[in-house]
C-alpha cells in the first residue's frame, strides 16, 4: 500500500518575545497510507495541532520534512482540506455560499460549482438548508458545513483538527458517526487530531499517539482491528480503550 503523506523526523521550534525558544515537536516520523483513517492522539499541549498545520503547509518545520505523494510540501494547497475546531464559516454567506467558495475562487462555472455543493450538502445531510445563514445553525450543523466545504474542493487529504471539541457530548458522538459514514462514502485520506481515546478509536484505522508536554515527541503506532461500523461497548473496543488509558495521560 502506497504512503499517501510521509512526515520525516519533524522538529518545530517558535521564537517568542524575547528570544525565548519553545520547542514544540521533536523529531516526529510518520506515514499516512493512501486512503487510510489516521488518527493523531495526544494530550493537550503536545503539539499535535502544530503537527497537522506543518502538515497543510500553514506552518514550515524547523527540521525535517513532509512529503505528499513523494513531493515536498512547501505550503497550503488544493490537495488539503483542513477543518479547524472553530467553525470557519463567513456569516454573511449562506450554507450554499459557504459549500460553493472553493469552486468559485477556481473559476468554476455556476451551474456546476452549485451541482458540486449540493452533492455534499446532501453527503452530510443538510438538504433542505441550502439558503440559512451560520447564525441559524446549531453546532454541528456549522461543523458539517465546514467538512463539506472542504470536501467542495476536491482534496486528496482531508485533515481535521479536533473539529468537534465544542460539541456537547450527544452531538459529538452524532458527528462521529456521520465523519465514519462520509469517510467510507467518499473513500480519501483522513488526519484526524484529537485528546479523546473513545472518538480516536472509533474512528481510525491505527492511532498516532505523542506523549507528554512540549516537546511533543512520538510514542506509540497502534493498529484498530475492528469491523465497522463500531460500537463503544463492544469488549474488544473496551479492551482496546483500557490498553491505550493505561499507556498515555489522556481523557476518555
Amino acid at each position: 500500500m502506497t504512503h499517501k503523506i510521509e512526515c520525516r523526523h519533524i522538529a518545530k521550534v517558535f521564537i517568542q518575545k524575547g528570544k525565548q525558544r519553545v520547542h514544540v515537536l521533536e523529531d516526529i516520523s510518520l506515514f499516512v497510507r493512501d486512503n487510510e483513517f489516521l488518527v493523531i492522539l495526544g494530550p493537550g499541549q503536545s503539539g499535535k495541532s502544530t503537527l497537522l498545520r506543518i502538515i497543510a503547509g500553514l506552518e514550515t518545520p524547523s527540521e525535517g520534512e513532509v512529503l505528499l505523494d513523494g513531493r515536498p510540501v512547501s505550503g497550503p494547497g488544493p490537495d488539503r482540506g483542513l477543518v479547524f475546531q472553530s467553525y470557519m464559516l463567513f456569516p454573511w454567506k449562506t450554507v450554499l455560499g459557504n459549500v460553493e467558495l472553493g469552486p468559485r475562487l477556481r473559476g468554476v462555472p455556476r451551474e456546476e460549482r452549485r451541482r458540486i455543493a449540493q452533492h455534499y450538502i446532501d453527503l452530510v445531510g443538510l438538504r433542505g438548508f441550502e439558503k440559512h445563514y451560520p447564525h441559524q445553525l446549531s453546532g454541528g450543523m456549522k461543523q458539517r458545513v465546514g467538512i463539506a466545504r472542504a470536501y467542495a474542493n476536491n482534496p486528496q487529504v482531508m485533515l481535521l483538527d479536533e473539529p468537534f471539541g465544542q460539541l456537547d457530548a450527544q452531538t459529538r458522538y452524532f458527528m462521529e458517526k456521520e465523519t465514519a459514514r462520509i469517510w467510507e462514502t467518499e473513500k480519501r485520506t483522513v488526519l484526524f487530531v484529537t485528546n479523546n481515546i473513545d472518538e480516536a478509536i472509533f474512528l481510525g484505522d491505527r492511532i498516532v499517539t505523542l506523549k507528554g508536554k512540549l516537546p511533543g515527541r512520538m510514542d506509540r503506532v497502534w493498529e484498530v482491528d475492528l469491523p465497522r461500523p463500531r460500537e463503544h461497548t463492544d469488549m474488544e473496543f473496551l479492551k482496546l480503550r483500557h490498553t491505550i488509558t493505561e499507556c498515555c495521560e489522556l481523557t476518555l
